[in-house]
């Protein structure tokens, strides 16, 4: 309950703060609350996945502070809206791109998620990346639009092609992640309000996948195949989610797709736009 409320704590203190320094402290708060949630199990590879996790969150956090510090340097500066120096916004795209696991800084998501419990997976996957996702929106006008870009057409590349040879479910469902993140990243700067539907469309998605996993006690491909002669109507579900999961019309989840597409073609980013949809 502790662990649960500092969770909720941070998120909160993130998203409404309008200094630098308070953003930085509900990371922080977040990151140490999340970590005895993965090691609870007292395997060695959930102490290893905790351990990697505190790693990259730690150096995220790290050059997040030293972004908004050479901003405040230059300009003056500790509010969050005025990241006005070109090297802070740069520093801050690859900070909050580690943080979220954005490729080419995505190696340790998949490694995480396998080793965490799938309740705590699904925080990781969704609850974890609101902060991150509010601090892209409140920075989305001084972001680097040619880094985010190239970082969005690789996640979305990356998710796609190392999920088809996994036989672990968390980590088909962490690829999943990267891939809509991708999505998320490359439209962030022109329409920030579509990057907040995507994520709540994949949130909730994402949270009806690992709760229906969950309760069949499902970690494997193999596992799942079996797992339908037991409760064939939440098999049904889960299978309308996964294909919603992956954009397929009519489901929801193509609905932000679709807005996507739409709004790269209208930037006069078709080559973008082909690029993440393939």
């Amino acid at each position: 309950l502790i662990f649960i409320a500092s969770l909720m704590l941070g998120t909160t203190i993130t998203i409404s703060s309008k200094h630098w320094i308070t953003a930085w402290a509900g990371l922080e708060i977040n990151t140490l609350a999340i970590l005895p949630l993965i090691s609870k199990s007292h395997h060695p590879r959930a102490i290893e996945a905790a351990t990697k996790y505190f790693l990259t969150q730690s150096t995220a956090s790290a050059l997040l502070l030293f972004s908004s510090m050479t901003n405040a340097w230059h300009t003056g500066q500790w509010d969050i809206t005025q990241l006005s120096h070109p090297v802070s916004g740069v520093i801050l795209t690859s900070a909050i791109a580690m943080k979220l696991g954005l490729a080419p800084f995505h190696f340790w998501f998949p490694e995480v998620l396998q080793g965490s419990p799938l309740i705590t997976g699904l925080l990781l996957s969704t609850i974890m990346k609101l902060p991150p996702i509010a601090l892209l929106y409140m920075t989305s006008h001084s972001l680097n639009p040619t880094l985010l870009t190239v970082m969005a057409i690789l996640s979305t590349a990356l998710g796609g092609w190392m999920g088809l040879n996994q036989t672990q479910i968390r980590k088909i469902l962490a690829f999943s992640s990267i891939s809509h993140l991708g999505w998320m990243a490359i439209i962030i700067i022109y329409n920030p309000k579509l990057t907040l539907l995507n994520f709540y469309l994949y949130t909730m998605m994402t949270a009806a996948v690992f709760l229906s996993l969950n309760s069949m006690k499902v970690l494997k491909l193999s596992t799942l195949m079996t797992a339908w002669t037991k409760i064939p109507s939440l098999n049904a579900m889960l299978l309308l989610t996964l294909l919603s999961l992956a954009g397929l019309p009519p489901l929801t989840g193509f609905l932000p797709k679709w807005l996507i597409i739409q709004e790269l073609t209208k930037q006069e980013m078709a080559p973008a736009a082909t690029l993440i949809s393939l």
